[in-house]
Parts: structure tokens; sequence; C-alpha cells
């Protein structure tokens, strides 16, 4: 379980299609490194919410500046996971503990769905963006001025369309600093 507070941007250093040895479990794995901060107390097994996608950590580095994890095929399906490359940037989270605070929600990183910003524009100095969900049974799950978790981030819901299948979020000053949503731009998921 997380929070949807990122804690670290780390980047893709490495993403096998086909990775045979024992951490990458004859499929699809990732190495993500830059990530020194989280992986201070990081045991193999560990939930590392890994840009809204939970994974478990299959390898780390002695050092503790990089991890590995596996990437199931329904995690492909249902996240954009897949559209990854070397330098990709992602946000990171811990699974929480019970000394942390909840300042976020509740985040699974169990992904339902990909959604594609159809809109991005400056509010002040804050930043609107708007999302269409690929696979629209889920619009009805979204509420407005609740919460939803975009790229692992909590974020509250400023608008919702239920007929276009479409929401939108505004992300904080603060927040653009510190999640990689700010630096996508439309027509990416």
């Amino acid at each position: 379980m997380f929070t949807g507070l990122v804690e670290n941007i780390g980047t893709v250093n490495e993403f096998n299609v086909h990775d045979d040895t024992n951490s990458g479990g004859n499929g699809v794995s990732m190495i993500v490194g830059d990530c020194h901060e989280i992986l201070t107390d990081v045991h193999l097994g560990d939930s590392i919410c890994t840009s809204g996608v939970c994974l478990t950590v299959t390898e780390f580095d002695e050092d503790k500046t990089w991890f590995k994890v596996g990437i199931a095929p329904e995690t492909l399906r249902r996240s954009n996971l897949g559209e990854l490359r070397k330098g990709s940037k992602v946000n990171l989270e811990r699974a929480v503990t019970s000394e942390v605070r909840l300042g976020g929600h509740v985040v699974q990183g169990h992904v339902d769905t990909i959604a594609l910003i159809t809109e991005k524009h400056a509010d002040g100095n804050a930043i609107t963006f708007s999302f269409k969900l690929r696979d629209p049974q889920y619009i009805k799950y979204i509420v407005e001025k609740g919460f939803i978790a975009i790229d692992g981030t909590s974020l509250t819901v400023t608008r919702v369309d239920y007929k276009q299948n479409e929401f939108s979020i505004m992300l904080i000053s603060y927040s653009q600093e510190k999640v990689i949503l700010s630096q996508k731009i439309s027509d990416t998921p």
C-alpha cells in the first residue's frame, strides 16, 4: 500500500523485453537508478510503487543505487510501463509503514487502465491536465473532488465528463517539481 506522495524520481537504466536471469524471471524486467534515497532500507521482495504500479524488488546493487523488477504481461497491458525506455523518468514511492502519515490517499498500485492526456494548460501557477480513459467502464468510479493516482501521484479530480469519458486534475506549483507528470505533453499516456 502507498500514499501517492512521490518520494523520488528515478531513471530507467535498462528495460529488457526478455530477461532470462533469475531476477528477470524469463520475462520483461526493468532496472531503475538514481534512487538511493528510497533504497537505504530495501530488501528483496519489497514493493516499490513505480509510476503508479506496485512492483516487487528482485535485485539491487550493493551500494543501493538501483533496483530491478520484473513486469508481468497483465501489468504491461493495463499500465504505461511498456512505453518506458532507457532514460525514462519514473515516480517512486516505498510501501507505507505503520509510522507513515497518510498525507495523500491509499494507493494500491494495482492499475486499472491507461489515460491519455488530451489537454495541458497553465492556470495561474498551476497546470491543468485533462485525460481520456482508454477503457470507458472506469469513468463511473471517478468523482469530482475525489482522488485519483496518475503515475502514482495522489491528485484531486477537478472535473468529470461522464459522456466524453474525460476528467481533469490540477497540478500545483510545488508538485510540478516533484513528479514526472509536469513534463508530459498532450497525446501521451
